[in-house]
């Protein structure tokens, strides 16, 4: 099988477009990790942690990794990719012992992992405890939120590798608590996110203070490889070599989705219902707002169903333990964020709920991909509201799909409990990302979208909103 891929290099004349075949010539899925060349320390690791089989993107990556290649890999969470930049760190680790003349005076970790944010830096460090816990390597993970002294302390103990988030590990660089020029592997997790989030200055920063490209093994991964992530790669990363797959199929496929056609006024009494109907153990409820989020947690808790928040301003240990309660099912409802998922991951998760459908067509593919996680099936419902339902179309295109559509019954919607509050009081901004994103124009304060005008609207209409091409009614058979 030959991969072929098209991209146009950023500094290429006249953006002359370059073909780049990529040879694979194996059954991608069926290769084995015994097969590649790896020490057997870590080899150790990886079948404790029941791995046997590479997954494509593993099998794409690790041949070339493992020979000192740079990639720039295109995979979401949950593909397995976390275990591959790992083990492409820990057998060249293994393979080259720290030099201590290099190192004399000065904390230098080997290896860096950054990510955008705490929830992916912490399941990062809980991944690489497992594979390499036969290696015998210092690994240190640091990011906001939790005890500065602390943190300061474990860099002092020495670092093998670090995981970090970009702007703690700003801080501490800048205190010269270590040094980042013996760095002989580089990995930038979730890149797309780092120019989403606003993280992208940062990482420029940081990469101009590291060793210099051609002297270090660098590996990115994103969700899409679009023009600025590879002008990124282009800058500061030596030939990569691209690696585009699209592994969110075979999740989407996983996922049995379903949408309600149903007026904001009534949304709440139809989570209700098929709240009642669905049951299920583990629940992902996600909005497009963190107000609404806290709304949602205040009505839900008030009728009978417990469940928490996760947004972009809760104190760590708070995070840490609401997710601890939800992992082991003692919390059985968490209501998020896209900005507060990322990094998530929680097996068993048996329905991902859409209260808001997403502006973006990539934050439902993730979404979704939070259930029917390791091959395991799951239920994706969406409800479509006016405030929202303009995003479908977006949607159904990635998919390259219509989403079923159900027409609830009369008794599908199950009145509130009297006395439920509306809504929990309004907060003076705080500086949180998920408000900086509201303010910012990706959507009001009152739940209905701004970003989306542009895109979804047209300019010559006097409502200002566009016609949509959808049927007004589907049956399910559409």
């Amino acid at each position: 099988m030959v991969l072929r891929l098209y991209f146009i290099h950023p500094s290429a004349a006249n953006s002359r477009l370059l073909f780049l075949p990529v040879n694979l010539e194996f059954h991608l899925e069926s290769l084995k990790f015994e097969s590649l060349p790896l020490p057997d320390l870590l080899m150790q690791g990886i079948q404790e942690a029941g791995f046997t089989e590479c997954t494509p993107i593993q099998a794409q990556t690790l041949p070339l990794t493992l020979e000192g290649k740079d990639v720039a890999g295109q995979a979401q969470t949950g593909t397995g990719k976390t275990a591959a930049f790992l083990i492409a760190i820990f057998a060249h680790l293994l393979k080259k012992p720290r030099s201590e003349e290099k190192d004399r005076g000065w904390i230098a970790p080997r290896a860096m992992v950054i990510a955008p944010t705490r929830e992916l830096a912490r399941q990062i460090e809980i991944d690489a405890t497992m594979l390499g816990k036969y290696c015998g390597l210092k690994v240190v993970c640091i990011f906001g939120g939790m005890d500065y002294e602390k943190q300061k302390r474990q860099i002092q103990g020495g670092i093998d590798l670090l995981i970090v988030t970009p702007g703690r590990l700003i801080d501490f660089y800048k205190q010269k608590l270590f040094s980042l020029k013996s760095i002989e592997v580089l990995v930038i997790d979730e890149a797309d996110r780092m120019f989403d989030m606003g993280f992208i200055s940062d990482i420029r920063y940081i990469l101009r203070n590291t060793t210099k490209f051609d002297q270090r093994l660098s590996m990115l991964y994103s969700a899409t490889l679009n023009f600025r992530v590879m002008e990124l790669c282009y800058e500061h990363m030596n030939d990569p070599v691209p690696i585009k797959i699209n592994p969110e199929k075979k999740v989407v496929d996983q996922v049995k989705q379903w949408l309600y056609h149903v007026g904001s006024h009534e949304k709440f009494r139809l989570l209700l219902g098929i709240l009642k109907k669905e049951g299920g153990e583990k629940i992902l409820i996600f909005t497009n707002t963190k107000w609404e989020a806290e709304k949602l947690e205040l009505k839900l808790n008030y009728n009978g169903y417990p469940s928490g928040v996760i947004s972009g301003d809760l104190p760590q240990r708070k995070r840490i333990s609401m997710l601890d309660k939800f992992t082991t099912g003692e919390l059985p409802i968490m209501i998020a964020t896209d900005v507060a998922s990322r990094g998530l991951h929680i097996d068993g998760v048996t329905h991902v709920i859409n209260y808001d459908l997403p502006q973006d067509s990539e934050d439902y593919i993730h979404r979704i991909g939070r259930t029917a996680r390791a091959g395991a099936k799951g239920d994706a419902i969406s409800l479509a509201c006016e405030d929202y339902a303009l995003n479908l179309e977006r949607i159904e295109e990635a998919l390259e799909k219509q989403i079923p559509v159900e027409w609830p019954e009369e008794e599908m919607f199950i009145e509130e409990k009297e006395g439920t509050p509306k809504a929990p009081p309004r907060k003076k901004f705080n500086g949180s990302r998920d408000d900086r994103n509201r303010r910012s124009g990706n959507s009001s304060s009152s739940g209905k979208p701004r970003g989306s005008q542009g895109r979804g609207r047209s300019r010559n209409s006097s409502s200002g909103k566009k016609k949509s091409s959808r049927p007004p009614h589907r049956t399910k058979s559409s």
